[in-house]
């Protein structure tokens, strides 16, 4: 039964092999004619025009205008003061004729408003000023409630308090049941219930509107001390008739980061003013003054001096502004110690060692990002 099985099989296979070598190739038919397929149309993207509502408004409004509106104090000598003559001058004040400069390429198309600090934000928010360019600290509520928006920090401080020299009050636990003279609508109001509180001192808050109202009251000894930011009370100081018999406690009560504010909602504005501020950083760090730039811009080869003062192009297009907006602010205003020095160095009345307000390559907290 196997035997007949195997062979079975093996004739059916001769037979199929034998089949399939005498059977006709099967005809091929040739491809059919076809026309050739059409190029695709590549259709060009399409330009899409991004705009964020109020983005590049201020800028516009500005240059309308052909002057910036910058608020500042009025009372405050080394940082915001207006003199008998109606001429204002100060660190604060500086900042704003940078800001022409970059816009306008001229640093004295700036309206200056005079403003306290229960005005200066409102008038921010109104659109009464471009920007606020007057010692005020940066901090959370100002950031979000307030709606603005602070650039890079110009000065680092810290409130602090002044007494008399004859007083003898060394310490904050000296003042228990004293009288402290303070201006309302800062933050050196709350600062001073925050820290009174947790050192568990009792003491009476004596307090007025603007910063003149204040010192007059200190210097009447209407109140045993005096406080505010630390630069603040060296201009204090240097405003009294006898700066020798004040003294400034070796006590610092907050963190105090400085530096101007422009409303939420036109980032050009904010990038335009922010780098202002890193403009002046960078140049003191390449050690190019308003004495020396048109000679560094004449010989540079260094790429990031020659992208920040225009040799390179671009970078003030990205701005909204020409491509000489640094050098013009170098040119016409200075670097940061430059403007730094001339209110507050060593040759002022203020002067107030640099500290952290010094570049970072000599320990202080100032950086700048590149211009790239």
């Amino acid at each position: 039964m196997r035997k007949f099985t195997i062979l079975s099989i093996l004739v059916i296979m001769s037979v199929l092999i034998a089949a399939c070598g005498n059977a006709a190739p099967a005809a091929t038919e040739a491809p059919a004619a076809t026309e050739a397929a059409p190029a695709p149309v590549v259709q060009p993207a399409p330009v899409i025009e991004v705009t964020v509502p109020g983005y590049g408004e201020t800028l516009k409004s500005v240059q309308a205008r052909g002057m910036i509106v910058c608020g500042v104090n009025a009372q405050v000598p080394g940082f915001g003061f207006v003199d008998t003559a109606g001429k204002f001058s100060g660190f604060d004040v500086d900042f704003c004729r940078a800001l022409a400069a970059a816009v306008f390429g001229d640093p004295e198309k700036v309206e200056y408003r005079a403003l306290t600090s229960s005005e200066r934000f409102t008038a921010l928010q109104a659109g009464e000023i471009d920007v606020l360019s007057r010692n005020t600290t940066w901090t959370l509520t100002r950031d979000t409630e307030l709606t603005g928006n602070f650039v890079h920090t110009m000065f680092y401080d810290g409130q602090g308090m002044m007494v008399p020299v004859d007083s003898g009050l060394a310490t904050l636990k000296d003042l228990e049941g004293g009288t402290v003279c303070v201006q309302t609508g800062t933050t050196t109001e709350l600062n001073l219930a925050d820290v009174m509180a947790s050192e568990g001192i009792s003491y009476t808050p004596a307090v007025f509107e603007d910063s003149n109202a204040t010192l007059a009251a200190y210097a009447e000894g209407r109140c045993d001390a005096i406080t505010t930011d630390k630069s603040g009370l060296v201009s204090n100081r240097a405003s009294l008739a006898d700066p020798a018999a004040h003294v400034i406690m070796d006590v610092t009560m907050s963190k105090e980061p400085l530096g101007p504010m422009v409303r939420h909602g036109d980032d050009q504005w904010f990038d335009i003013v922010q780098w202002t501020a890193f403009a002046l950083f960078t140049a003191e760090e390449f050690d190019i003054t308003s004495a020396n730039v048109d000679d560094v811009k004449a010989s540079a080869t260094n790429p990031s001096v020659m992208r920040l003062l225009g040799v390179e192009p671009g970078m003030g297009t990205k701005l909204g502004l020409t491509d000489d907006w640094a050098y013009n602010i170098i040119k016409l205003v200075g670097n940061y110690e430059e403007v730094y020095n001339a209110n507050l160095g060593p040759d002022t009345p203020t002067f107030i060692p640099r500290g952290f307000n010094s570049l970072y390559l000599d320990g202080g907290l100032l950086y700048a990002p590149p211009v790239r």
